[in-house]
């Protein structure tokens, strides 16, 4: 089963990839790291450095709203996701990294957009890596109909995602105020944070909740081949690093003990070699048919949109549209009109234009 996955996985099909472009909206931004959706003509957008805008989709102007002088920007840390919040009007979670007392540390906080400027700005969980060092921050923002969910990552000590004293390598859930919920798994363990909703995981950057079929999906970066796919459970450890399909960086070497093993969450779908990837949605729009109820990627590495069919809880398709695109796809979201925009790291947020009827 283990050689059947990754045997599928290194083949893929197009998906009609000569009927899809792309039209540019805006350009000019410095890695346009998260999007999330105003309105039908207007998306936020976060920089890595710090600053947030609201781009008009259809003119491509944009208007600053905030620049947050305690974003630290070092290696892969920043400025990161973006969400608005499906419990409060014009409200908007953000991901971002901070100089703290223990080191340098991913951060959940919410604001609002009021007279045209992102206002009451409050961290809400300040986590806890013990690092200072610039790798593997996540992170992404998800939420359920009571819960907001968002990633970490192991910041670069592998260690870290078997560590339940520690949020690095993790994925957490806490209520709209950042509170940790009481039936959270390690809400009562000793040494363990009440955040943690599940861990094993080394740097999830991709995280969407399906409000039909009631399931949480993440995406997260392997090492040398073996991104990973993952159907997110309660409790569940995902194995990081005792478990890898990846290769260690110095050699040909296998991470960890084994691909799978008893008592750890295997993937769903494992990607070797690296597509690198940057964002994941769940498209429920109607403007692109032949994408609905798929699973969707922005690469970074191999620079294409990574289409994944789900049947039930499991993958089992994986598509490619714009492989010769080029540019490294970082933040992808559904707005209000129902298209597909995305952002690359060359500074452009683009819409999907063209698709199968």
């Amino acid at each position: 089963m283990k050689a059947l996955v990754i045997l599928i996985t290194m083949f893929t099909c197009p998906l009609y990839a000569s009927d899809w472009t792309v039209k540019k909206v805006a350009s000019g931004f410095s890695v346009p790291w998260g999007l999330a959706s105003v309105d039908t003509h207007h998306l936020i957008v976060t920089e890595k450095s710090g600053a947030i805008y609201k781009l008009n989709t259809n003119s491509g102007s944009k208007t600053l709203l905030y620049k947050h002088q305690e974003v630290k920007m070092t290696g892969q840390g920043g400025l990161m996701d973006v969400a608005r919040s499906p419990f409060q009007d014009n409200a908007y979670y953000f991901t971002y990294s901070k100089v703290t007392t223990s080191g340098i540390d991913t951060v959940l906080a919410v604001a609002q957009i009021n007279n045209g400027a992102l206002t009451n700005w409050q961290d809400l969980v300040v986590t806890d890596s013990q690092s200072g060092g610039g790798r593997h921050f996540g992170s992404r923002i998800t939420f359920d109909s009571e819960s907001v969910y968002f990633s970490v990552g192991d910041r670069g000590t592998r260690s870290n995602g078997q560590d339940l004293s520690t949020h690095s390598g993790s994925i957490l859930r806490v209520d709209a105020q950042g509170n940790a919920f009481g039936n959270n798994p390690f809400i009562n363990q000793q040494n363990a944070k009440a955040e943690i909703w599940s861990y094993g995981h080394r740097n999830p950057q991709g995280l969407v909740f399906d409000a039909l079929t009631q399931q949480l999906w993440s995406i997260e970066h392997g090492p040398r081949g073996g991104d990973e796919i993952n159907l997110i459970k309660r409790k569940a450890n995902y194995g990081w690093p005792i478990t890898s399909h990846g290769k260690e960086y110095w050699g040909p070497l296998d991470v960890g003990e084994a691909k799978e093993k008893p008592g750890i969450e295997s993937p769903k779908w494992v990607y070797v070699p690296s597509i690198a990837p940057g964002s994941l949605i769940m498209y429920r729009g109607d403007k692109y048919p032949t994408l609905k109820g798929k699973l969707i990627a922005g690469s970074l590495k191999l620079t294409h949109l990574n289409v994944l069919t789900i049947d039930k809880d499991k993958v089992v398709k994986e598509q490619r549209l714009l492989e010769s695109f080029g540019e490294r796809i970082r933040a992808l979201v559904t707005a209000d009109d129902g298209y597909l925009y995305f952002s690359t790291d060359r500074g452009n947020v683009y819409r999907l234009t063209n698709s199968q009827p």
